[in-house]
């Protein structure tokens, strides 16, 4: 047993026991990230080198890939309705970026999520028009609520068609024409659909009906593919799209629920700072993890074979939907410290999720910059190099893995949370400050002389500092670090 003892300037403080002969659960779950596409990682973007570097350098599985709705041209594939004289399926814009994606996660699992369905299969007053110019900013393209096709099958067939192009060498248009492609990736993973409860106003009865339609489709054309879905942008507001969805019933026979997914992201109020998010990311967090809870009672009910996928944690500052609104807007202002302490929240996370059993833990997201999101990007969008975001990341991603004995950690104190991981590389200790002020805690003989590595203010966009812990270990504000006991 490991106890450290937490003391400041003679003031007592709460132990810390850590019970190495007490195993809470053995870890099934693994550290991610996703990757929206946006035209800073296009080709020839400032941006692109470092962004993509970084990816490929991180080397994790289950990495989400996610051609989005802002720009049309990057994320839909046949923008026009086809006629009985021509299509418009048209994947220059997209190849770049896909294929860019596709190297520099080589050798790895990937969760692939066209999540765009082209606009012209809904039914609207009049066509959506969208921008001509592919990295002009269009916020207004998913209009329609009903597909023109009730069926799905018109649905179901762009997406195999889709996915043809990139794992069949090509597909053949509506018309009989046959597009050629030469590619032939493979697709482990296809999340279908994204935040859907938000994007045409889905309802899990129509959701439901066009993920069997595209699951159907695909998997004709992908049969080693699984499949994800949901991906719900407020898990805590919708429980009915789980109890319907995970409930087989609801859908075509021997349509697979391989996985769901849902997402979280803290979001404070105008005004608040350093000061306060210390208690407003981690309290929400909290209710997310609450939620989580319920939603994996509702899985182990109806469906428990179903894996859960949390692809989109993060935290989105109040600027960000002002700037996101207005594209002219460049007035963020983001502190040095904001990047430890969303690297903090999504460390806490992991820890947490992964006592719950929770199988992908994926942070959000690769690039943001000023107008797309800045403050959820784990590269610096001035300079191209990782943030501490993205560090906090791969501290975890290459210390901690499925197999892990997560242990039994018993503390008191709200500020600095710890957790006790047995490896097959030794024992560790991930400690977490929550709180912006500096913490110190004191280590006993087991972790004399302990290998650590740390994530904070100080490390800036640099890799984790390394050192050797004696006597007691400072931990700066938002800071993250993890201790290796020697052998």
């Amino acid at each position: 047993m490991l106890t450290c003892i937490m003391a400041a300037f003679g003031q007592e403080k709460p132990k810390l026991h850590i019970d190495w002969n007490k195993t809470l659960i053995v870890s099934r779950s693994t550290p991610t990230l996703q990757v929206v596409t946006n035209p800073m990682l296009n080709p020839g973007a400032p941006i692109h080198d470092g962004s993509f570097s970084a990816l490929k350098d991180l080397g994790a599985d289950y990495v989400r890939y996610v051609p989005w709705l802002p720009y049309p041209k990057i994320a839909v594939a046949e923008l026009d309705p086809p006629t009985k004289d021509k299509t418009s399926w048209d994947f220059t814009y997209i190849d770049p970026v896909t294929k860019d994606f596709l190297n520099a996660t080589s050798g790895h699992s990937t969760v692939i999520n066209f999540s765009t369905i082209p606009a012209w299969m809904f039914k609207t007053d009049k066509p959506v028009q969208y921008p001509a110019d592919p990295n002009e900013v269009f916020w207004n393209y998913t209009q329609g609520t009903q597909l023109r096709d009730p069926s799905g099958k018109e649905l179901g067939d762009y997406f195999a068609r889709l996915v043809s192009w990139y794992t069949r060498g090509g597909f053949t248009d509506e018309n009989g024409k046959h597009h050629e492609s030469g590619y032939h990736y493979t697709f482990p993973y296809w999340e279908v659909l994204n935040e859907v409860e938000a994007e045409h106003s889905t309802t899990p009865e129509d959701y439901t009906l066009r993920y069997d339609a595209i699951v159907s489709a695909i998997h004709k054309v992908s049969p080693n593919t699984k499949f994800m879905g949901l991906a719900l942008a407020a898990p805590r507001d919708n429980p009915r799209f789980f109890e319907y969805f995970l409930d087989h019933k609801h859908h075509k026979p021997g349509i697979p629920l391989d996985y769901i997914s849902f997402h979280f992201y803290a979001t404070p109020e105008e005004g608040e700072d350093l000061n306060t998010w210390q208690y407003s990311f981690f309290d929400q967090a909290d209710g997310f993890l609450s939620a989580t809870r319920y939603i994996l009672a509702i899985r182990d009910r109806l469906s428990s074979e179903t894996k859960i996928d949390t692809d989109e944690l993060g935290v989105i500052l109040p600027n960000d939907n002002a700037e996101s609104s207005d594209a002219r807007l460049t007035f963020n202002r983001i502190p040095q410290r904001y990047w430890n302490a969303a690297g903090a929240l999504y460390a806490y996370l992991y820890v947490e999720l992964a006592q719950l059993g929770v199988d992908v833990i994926g942070e959000s997201q690769l690039v943001g910059y000023p107008s797309q999101y800045p403050s959820v990007s784990m590269i610096n969008f001035k300079t191209g190099k990782p943030n501490a975001r993205y560090w906090v990341l791969r501290m975890i991603k290459d210390n901690f893995h499925p197999g892990d004995k997560l242990v039994a950690s018993d503390s008191n104190t709200a500020d600095v949370i710890a957790q006790g991981f047995d490896t097959p590389q030794g024992r560790k200790v991930m400690l977490i400050n929550k709180s912006n002020s500096e913490k110190t805690v004191a280590l006993n003989f087991d972790f004399e002389n302990a290998s650590s590595l740390t994530i904070d203010e100080q490390t800036g966009d640099d890799a984790p500092r390394t050192g050797k812990a004696s006597g007691q270990l400072t931990l700066a504000p938002y800071a993250v670090t993890i201790l290796t006991a020697r052998q």
